[in-house]
Protein backbone atom coordinates (compact mmCIF):
# COMPACT_ATOMS: atom_id res chain seq x y z
CA UNK A 1 0.00 0.00 0.00
CA UNK A 2 2.83 2.42 0.86
CA UNK A 3 4.43 1.85 -2.57
CA UNK A 4 1.14 2.80 -4.29
CA UNK A 5 0.90 5.99 -2.23
CA UNK A 6 4.48 6.87 -3.12
CA UNK A 7 3.76 6.23 -6.81
CA UNK A 8 0.66 8.51 -6.82
CA UNK A 9 2.57 11.26 -5.03
CA UNK A 10 5.51 11.04 -7.44
CA UNK A 11 3.39 11.30 -10.60
CA UNK A 12 4.19 14.34 -12.72
CA UNK A 13 2.61 15.71 -15.89
CA UNK A 14 3.24 17.84 -18.93
CA UNK A 15 0.55 19.79 -20.77
CA UNK A 16 0.11 19.77 -24.55
CA UNK A 17 -2.33 21.43 -26.96
CA UNK A 18 -5.54 19.53 -27.66
CA UNK A 19 -5.30 16.62 -30.09
CA UNK A 20 -1.51 16.40 -29.80
CA UNK A 21 -1.31 13.05 -27.98
CA UNK A 22 -4.18 11.10 -29.56
CA UNK A 23 -5.02 8.21 -29.30
CA UNK A 24 -5.78 8.70 -25.62
CA UNK A 25 -5.77 6.21 -22.78
CA UNK A 26 -7.37 8.33 -20.02
CA UNK A 27 -9.64 11.29 -19.40
CA UNK A 28 -9.51 13.71 -16.48
CA UNK A 29 -12.50 15.86 -15.58
CA UNK A 30 -12.07 19.09 -13.64
CA UNK A 31 -15.63 19.62 -12.42
CA UNK A 32 -17.12 22.98 -11.53
CA UNK A 33 -20.39 23.24 -9.62
CA UNK A 34 -21.56 26.81 -9.21
CA UNK A 35 -18.49 28.76 -8.16
CA UNK A 36 -16.69 25.81 -6.54
CA UNK A 37 -14.66 22.77 -7.62
CA UNK A 38 -16.18 19.33 -7.10
CA UNK A 39 -13.71 16.64 -6.05
CA UNK A 40 -14.19 13.00 -5.15
CA UNK A 41 -12.68 10.83 -2.43
CA UNK A 42 -11.95 7.18 -3.15
CA UNK A 43 -13.08 4.60 -0.59
CA UNK A 44 -9.48 3.42 -0.12
CA UNK A 45 -7.89 6.87 0.27
CA UNK A 46 -8.16 9.95 2.46
CA UNK A 47 -7.15 12.28 -0.36
CA UNK A 48 -9.20 14.21 -2.93
CA UNK A 49 -9.09 13.76 -6.70
CA UNK A 50 -10.64 14.67 -10.01
CA UNK A 51 -13.10 12.44 -11.71
CA UNK A 52 -11.68 10.44 -14.59
CA UNK A 53 -10.25 7.16 -15.73
CA UNK A 54 -9.69 4.79 -18.64
CA UNK A 55 -11.39 5.33 -21.96
CA UNK A 56 -13.22 2.10 -22.71
CA UNK A 57 -13.20 0.44 -26.12
CA UNK A 58 -15.65 2.19 -28.44
CA UNK A 59 -15.83 5.35 -26.33
CA UNK A 60 -14.75 8.79 -27.43
CA UNK A 61 -12.87 10.87 -24.85
CA UNK A 62 -16.06 12.93 -24.35
CA UNK A 63 -18.14 9.77 -23.79
CA UNK A 64 -15.61 8.59 -21.21
CA UNK A 65 -15.59 12.00 -19.49
CA UNK A 66 -19.39 11.99 -19.19
CA UNK A 67 -19.43 8.43 -17.85
CA UNK A 68 -16.60 8.99 -15.35
CA UNK A 69 -18.09 12.24 -14.08
CA UNK A 70 -21.40 10.53 -13.40
CA UNK A 71 -19.91 7.36 -11.88
CA UNK A 72 -17.56 9.28 -9.59
CA UNK A 73 -19.72 12.26 -8.61
CA UNK A 74 -23.38 11.66 -9.47
CA UNK A 75 -23.36 14.68 -11.83
CA UNK A 76 -25.81 13.79 -14.59
CA UNK A 77 -26.07 17.10 -16.45
CA UNK A 78 -23.02 19.15 -17.38
CA UNK A 79 -21.50 21.16 -20.18
CA UNK A 80 -18.11 19.77 -21.22
CA UNK A 81 -15.22 21.80 -22.59
CA UNK A 82 -11.99 20.21 -23.87
CA UNK A 83 -9.04 21.77 -22.04
CA UNK A 84 -5.76 20.17 -23.11
CA UNK A 85 -3.86 16.95 -23.56
CA UNK A 86 -1.61 15.71 -20.77
CA UNK A 87 1.23 13.27 -20.43
CA UNK A 88 1.51 11.72 -16.96
CA UNK A 89 4.71 9.98 -15.93
CA UNK A 90 6.80 8.69 -13.06
CA UNK A 91 9.75 6.34 -12.66
CA UNK A 92 7.46 3.35 -13.32
CA UNK A 93 5.72 4.37 -16.54
CA UNK A 94 3.66 6.91 -18.43
CA UNK A 95 0.25 7.47 -20.01
CA UNK A 96 -1.53 10.18 -21.96
CA UNK A 97 -5.00 11.59 -21.86
CA UNK A 98 -7.38 14.45 -22.49
CA UNK A 99 -8.53 16.92 -19.84
CA UNK A 100 -12.06 18.31 -19.76
CA UNK A 101 -13.74 21.07 -17.80
CA UNK A 102 -17.28 20.07 -16.79
CA UNK A 103 -19.65 22.81 -15.68
CA UNK A 104 -22.27 20.90 -13.73
CA UNK A 105 -25.94 21.81 -14.13
CA UNK A 106 -27.39 19.00 -11.98
CA UNK A 107 -26.04 16.53 -9.45
CA UNK A 108 -27.90 13.44 -8.44
CA UNK A 109 -26.92 10.88 -5.82
CA UNK A 110 -23.43 9.43 -5.92
CA UNK A 111 -23.86 6.00 -7.52
CA UNK A 112 -22.33 2.89 -5.98
CA UNK A 113 -18.71 3.03 -7.13
CA UNK A 114 -15.19 3.17 -5.81
CA UNK A 115 -15.86 6.71 -4.55
CA UNK A 116 -16.88 7.30 -0.95
CA UNK A 117 -17.93 10.93 -1.19
CA UNK A 118 -17.82 14.16 -3.14
CA UNK A 119 -17.27 17.63 -1.77
CA UNK A 120 -17.22 21.20 -3.06
CA UNK A 121 -14.09 23.32 -2.58
CA UNK A 122 -13.42 27.02 -3.10
CA UNK A 123 -9.84 26.08 -4.01
CA UNK A 124 -7.96 22.82 -4.27
CA UNK A 125 -7.30 21.22 -0.88
CA UNK A 126 -3.77 20.33 0.21
CA UNK A 127 -4.48 16.60 0.55
CA UNK A 128 -4.67 15.68 -3.13
CA UNK A 129 -4.23 12.15 -4.47
CA UNK A 130 -1.99 13.51 -7.24
CA UNK A 131 -0.39 16.61 -5.68
CA UNK A 132 1.96 17.34 -8.61
CA UNK A 133 -0.65 16.78 -11.31
CA UNK A 134 -4.03 18.11 -10.15
CA UNK A 135 -2.92 21.74 -9.61
CA UNK A 136 -1.44 21.83 -13.12
CA UNK A 137 -4.61 20.45 -14.72
CA UNK A 138 -6.92 22.71 -12.71
CA UNK A 139 -4.88 25.76 -13.70
CA UNK A 140 -5.47 24.86 -17.34
CA UNK A 141 -9.17 24.18 -16.70
CA UNK A 142 -9.50 27.54 -14.97
CA UNK A 143 -8.24 29.27 -18.13
CA UNK A 144 -11.01 27.60 -20.13
CA UNK A 145 -13.55 28.40 -17.40
CA UNK A 146 -12.61 32.08 -17.58
CA UNK A 147 -13.13 32.03 -21.36
CA UNK A 148 -16.59 30.48 -20.99
CA UNK A 149 -17.61 33.21 -18.53
CA UNK A 150 -16.63 36.09 -20.81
Amino acid sequence: MEKTLEKRQSLQCKIYPLNTLSPYKYVVVCARCGDRWLLSRHKKRETWETQGGHIEQGETPLDAARRELYEESGADEADFYPVCDYYGYDAHGHANGMVFLAVIRHRGTLPESEMKEVRLFDKLPENLTYPHVSPVLYAEAEKVLNQTEE
